[in-house]
């Protein structure tokens, strides 16, 4: 199930779920089919057949959240601002050069402050389209209310001042011992910085002390989330039509339950400390590997948070996390763990711009990959992902010669919804053609992903 929240209000909703109260019902799964009702297997299979001709209108709870979502990242472009956006624009500007850049009476000097927030000078005229983007970051995270704004602003120069936060990049000592735990990795389909959340390592007692077993701990904890946020800025443009946020995606498959008050305590912390000085820096946040408790601690906690941020919200369970991720991030970029075909040194496998192909597996059907090898002393290298997979797999060497035996690369065996990639490579010594067997059982059409190499010996 994929679940998007709603970013619209104009529907009466659940004052728990934030569903309409008729769907409530509807959370978790589909209706199973009345037994004493059951069709013969022949009616089955053609109302099957036209349900793949004609996308099927699910009744779930996620179906209906993601079909509704309307949240779409705003233009940093003055021309396409609504005239009360720019008001509240040009009136944080004034503020901004008045009370923040202006010397006070008494201080030395009557020059303008030169004063910048993430590499970008924060007076105007210096860099304005740059100023703009930032200004508009702290203007949308309250609501277009200039004094709000300011005072917003504000708070974050103090806190970075007293925080030393200029500089936190210097302390490599930080988060030694966490760095697989959180880390940016690739870009999403719109050039936005992806970071990995995987708190599924803090199940292990070891790991969870280190980062929460103390006071000192937590607070290191914390800094050391703050200082990858920072490093993650530094890959961002502020600029018009630039990606200036990240994609952010959560695992929570084996997390610790809210029964580690440490833990709990601690995000709740680096939630509050990333929400009031990095406003708008989370383009996208998915949930992925989610429980189901989730959903209703989700569903609880859903009326405390604005519209705006549930709307960038989305929750994909295991059985869907290559579908929902590929929504926003290319396939190449998707780590293997999750059914991509990034993978530790692909870059140097592959280079840049290895294409990556598809095929569409018609549903109760076979379906194959050839990938010709005319020369002898070659090796093949590839990558394969079936979205949803539930498939059946093989793979074959079939020679030119008819006289020469098929060689079975990997016999057929059964890959399931939380299967890796496929990885493997082969060496040829005669020439011949790789073929990649895959046979859909199920009612439902699916897709390969697929790429490969051919190296010459």
């Amino acid at each position: 199930m994929t679940a998007e929240v709603l970013s619209n209000g104009s529907q009466a909703t659940d004052p728990v779920s934030g569903a309409p109260p008729e769907l409530v019902k509807s959370v978790a799964t589909e209706t199973e089919p009345d037994t004493a009702t059951v069709e013969p297997k022949k009616e089955q299979e053609e109302k099957q057949q036209q349900v793949e001709e004609k996308p099927r209108e699910s009744t779930t709870l996620g179906s209906i959240m993601e079909k509704n979502s309307s949240f779409r990242e705003e233009s940093n472009f003055l021309t396409d601002l609504m005239e009360s956006e720019k008001k509240a624009l040009f009136e944080l500007r004034s503020l901004v050069e008045t009370n923040l850049l202006k010397p006070k009476e008494g201080e030395e000097g009557g020059e303008v402050k030169d004063m910048s927030l993430w590499g970008v000078p924060l007076l105007p005229s210096k860099c304005p389209e740059s100023n703009n983007v930032i200004l508009l970051k702290f203007l949308r995270a309250r609501e277009f209310k200039a004094k709000d704004a300011y005072k917003m602003l504000e708070k974050t120069l103090q806190w970075r001042k007293e925080s030393k936060i200029d500089s936190i990049l210097e302390e490599s000592s930080l988060g030694k011992d966490l760095s697989s735990t959180f880390y940016m990795s690739g870009f999403g389909k719109e050039g936005r910085p992806v970071c990995y959340n995987l708190l599924g390592a803090f199940r292990d007692e070891e790991m969870y002390q280190k980062a929460f077993g103390s006071e000192e701990k937590k607070q290191e904890f914390l800094r050391w989330r703050i200082q990858l946020m920072e490093m993650g800025i530094k890959k961002l443009e502020f600029g018009p039509g630039k990606p200036s946020s990240f994609v952010q995606v959560i695992d929570l498959k084996d997390a610790p339950g809210l029964s580690k008050k440490e833990i709990r305590i601690a995000m709740k912390e680096a939630v509050e400390l990333l929400q009031d000085n990095y406003p708008e820096f989370v383009a996208k946040t998915i949930f992925i590997n989610a429980p189901f408790w989730y959903y209703a601690f989700g569903a609880l906690i859903s009326p405390f948070l604005t519209q705006r941020t549930r709307s960038k919200f989305v929750f994909a369970r295991p059985s869907r996390v290559t579908e929902t991720l590929l929504k926003y991030i290319p396939v190449e970029n998707i780590p293997v763990s999750y059914g991509g075909l990034k993978r530790e040194g692909d870059n140097e496998i592959y280079g840049e711009g290895t294409g990556v192909q598809e095929q569409v597996l018609k549903a109760n059907s076979t379906g194959s990959i050839e990938i010709p090898l005319p020369q002898a002393g070659t090796t093949l290298l590839w990558d394969l992902t079936v979205l949803g997979w539930e498939v059946n797999y093989k793979e074959e060497f079939v020679p030119s010669d008819e006289g020469s035996y098929t060689i079975l690369i990997q016999k057929e065996r059964k890959l399931c919804y939380d299967e890796k990639t496929v990885c493997n490579s082969f060496k040829n010594n005669e020439p011949g053609k790789v073929v990649l067997t895959i046979d859909n059982p199920t009612y439902k059409k699916k897709k390969a992903l697929y790429r490969y190499k051919i190296k010459h010996c």
